[in-house]
């Protein structure tokens, strides 16, 4: 007699956690939904009661124990299931026989903090499944399953159009976020040529960090959605591979994008930071200025207050009034030569 080991207790607490991390779990047909939300131990034998029909779950932030249920469902291979837990992945694209792993990267940027939040999305794309998870606020996918539904013609392609429908969704919101930023980068170039004393060298050096991520997030993605079009990933049809081609080109002009603002950043700092020397060498020229002319007149006094008996001007009944008007000559004449030569 075999006794099992595993607490009642913990296999119902496991359920539960996976039912929190099930966001929608639905079966599809012919382009359309089969029924309301499907139970994941009858997702696959629903599936299968169809020619065309596939499974696509939705989970966000699941820990292994939910996702390690979730792979004995569909066969995900384990190297797979272990990035999808950790995630903090780049943006690649993995081939496991016919399945694919896809991670993707999301981006949003909140104009009033002037930070990058980024999500991560994993895609396990099989012939009768889709598994989507989701790490982060930025990455919701409920508008994009909704889209999809309600055309039925693209959904009719099997998981290959959900993997396109989440990846133009995904890249669809670099290009807003680029904007957001470019606009911020040029009211820092406004402010560092507008002679006003406070630069704003940390602020660009700040957006220049948010930048680095953005980049981080879209240059991976190139080679991804180069090698979608190129005809030779399994699960990717010839029907489906010009909408990965635009897909991809809206990819090189967010990278574009992305890549100008970066040295735009790079160009405001250096420029930020010469308006900083220079000012510190205005300062510097001022303050020399002044310690000329007080170190003219210091000598002056200093002459006079050396007190020896020779000097006729200690006796003289103007000799003060004397002294007093030469100091005040030279100090005009020194502050206008520096006042000419922009010292002062």
């Amino acid at each position: 007699m075999t006794v099992s080991l595993e607490h009642p207790g913990r296999r119902r607490h496991e359920g539960s956690a996976l039912a929190e991390a099930v966001v929608d779990c639905a079966v599809y047909s012919g382009g359309r939904r089969q029924g309301g939300r499907v139970p994941l131990h009858e997702a696959v034998e629903r599936a299968s009661e169809h020619d065309d029909g596939f499974v696509w779950i939705g989970l966000f932030q699941p820990d292994a124990a939910c996702l390690a249920q979730v792979a004995q469902e569909f066969d995900l291979h384990p190297l797979a299931v272990e990035d999808a837990v950790n995630a903090h992945q780049r943006p690649k694209l993995e081939v496991f026989g016919e399945a694919l792993f896809v991670v993707l990267k999301t981006v949003r940027y909140v104009d009033s903090a002037e930070v990058i939040e980024t999500g991560e999305l994993m895609l396990f794309v099989g012939e009768r499944y889709v598994v989507s998870v989701r790490h982060g606020a930025a990455s919701d996918l409920g508008d994009v399953r909704a889209d999809l539904e309600a055309r039925p013609d693209a959904l009719a392609h099997g998981p290959q159009a959900v993997l396109h429908a989440v990846l133009d969704r995904v890249v669809d919101g670099y290009l807003p976020a680029a904007e957001a930023v470019e606009d911020d980068v040029d009211e820092i170039e406004l402010q560092v040529f507008s002679g006003d004393r406070h630069q704003p060298t940390e602020r660009i050096y700040k957006l220049k960090r948010e930048v680095l991520e953005f980049r981080r997030s879209v240059e991976p993605l190139e080679p991804v959605t180069e090698r979608l079009t190129s005809g030779t990933v399994p699960r990717v049809g010839e029907q489906t591979t010009a909408w990965f081609r635009d897909v991809h080109d809206h990819v090189q002009r967010a990278g574009d994008m992305v890549g100008s603002l970066d040295e735009l950043l790079d160009s405001a700092l250096s420029a930020s930071l010469a308006q900083v020397s220079a000012q510190q060498n205005d300062d510097m020229r001022k303050i020399s200025a002044w310690v000329a002319i007080a170190g003219a007149n210091t000598l002056v006094a200093g002459v006079y207050g050396m007190n020896f008996e020779n000097m006729p001007e200690l006796r003289w009944e103007y000799g003060y009034y004397a002294v007093l008007a030469l100091m005040a000559v030279i100090s005009v004449v020194l502050y206008r030569g520096f006042k000419a030569n922009d010292w002062l």
